[in-house]
C-alpha cells in the first residue's frame, strides 16, 4: 500500500488563520498509526509570493516524511525557489518550476501551469514538449501527473475565469500515457472528474471553499468561504486494485 497525502491551497499570508488551518491538517497527519508515504501540495503555497511566505511554508510543512510542492496563480517562482530549496528541486533560475521526483515506487511530474502575474492556467507549446518526453519516459510503478489548475470547467461565474485555458493540446499529450491519476488543486473543492481518459482528483482548499453557484449563498460577495472545514485528499494505491481516493476534513 502506497499512501499520498494530497494537501492544496494553504494560502500562507504570516497571519494566524491560515496557519492555524494548516497545522489543523499537519495535526491530523501526525496522529497516523502509519505515516503517509509522502505528501504533496499542489499550489498556492504562499498567498503573495513573498519570501517571508515561504520561509512560513517552509516550518509550517516540515514534517517526518517526504513533502512535494508545486507553484499555484499566488506563488511567485523566484522567492519560491530560494524559500523552498529543500522541498522543490527544479531546473532553471525562474519560471517554470517543473520538476520529476521519485518517492518510493511512485514517480510525481509536477507541471507549473501558472502564467506570472495571471490567475488563468495555460501550458506554453515548450512545456507540452517536455512533459510528452517525460511521460514516455518509462517508469515501473505508480506514475502522477499533478499541478495546479484542473483540466476542467467549474461552472462558477468567478473561478472559470481562473481555468485552464487551452487544453486541447494538453489532452493530446495525455491521450494514451501510463499515467495513474492527475492530481490538481486551485478551486478550493474536492473534485473528481475524467480527463484525456485519466483520473482526475482535486483536493479540497485548506484555506477555504468555494460554494458552487447553486449551494446556499454566502453572507458577503465573496465567492470563498472561509469558515468551512479545511480538508485534504487521501490516495491509496496497491498493484492489484484501482487508484482509492477519500477525502477528510479533520
Amino acid at each position: 500500500m502506497y499512501v499520498i497525502a494530497h494537501l492544496s491551497d494553504p494560502h500562507l499570508d504570516g497571519s494566524a488563520e491560515p496557519r492555524s488551518r494548516l497545522r489543523r491538517i499537519t495535526a491530523y497527519l501526525a496522529a497516523y498509526t502509519r505515516p503517509v508515504d509522502v505528501v504533496l501540495v499542489t499550489g498556492d503555497l504562499a498567498d503573495h509570493g513573498l519570501a517571508e511566505e515561504y520561509a512560513e511554508v517552509a516550518r509550517e510543512l516540515s514534517l517526518d516524511v517526504p513533502v512535494l510542492m508545486l507553484p499555484g496563480n499566488h506563488d511567485v517562482s523566484s522567492p519560491l525557489r530560494a524559500g523552498l530549496t529543500s522541498y522543490v528541486d527544479a531546473p532553471g533560475a525562474d519560471h517554470p518550476v517543473h520538476q520529476v521526483r521519485d518517492v518510493g515506487e511512485a514517480r510525481f511530474v509536477l507541471v507549473d501551469s501558472t502564467v506570472p502575474g495571471e490567475d488563468h492556467g495555460l501550458l506554453s507549446a515548450e512545456t507540452l514538449d517536455w512533459l510528452e518526453k517525460t511521460l514516455s519516459d518509462p517508469h515501473d510503478g505508480p506514475l502522477f501527473l499533478a499541478m495546479h489548475h484542473p483540466p476542467l470547467d467549474l461552472h462558477h461565474p468567478v473561478m472559470d475565469q481562473w481555468k485552464l485555458f487551452d487544453r486541447e493540446p494538453l489532452a493530446e499529450v495525455l491521450t494514451g500515457k501510463p499515467i495513474t491519476a492527475i492530481l490538481t488543486g486551485h478551486v478550493h473543492n474536492a473534485v473528481v472528474t475524467t480527463f484525456a481518459g485519466h483520473q482526475v482528483l482535486g483536493a479540497p482548499g485548506i484555506r477555504s471553499t468555494v460554494p458552487l453557484p447553486f449551494e446556499p449563498p454566502l453572507p458577503t460577495d465573496s465567492p470563498v468561504d472561509p469558515t468551512a472545514h479545511p480538508g485534504l485528499a487521501l490516495h491509496v494505491h496497491t498493484p492489484t486494485d484501482p487508484l482509492q481516493t477519500f477525502y477528510r476534513f479533520p
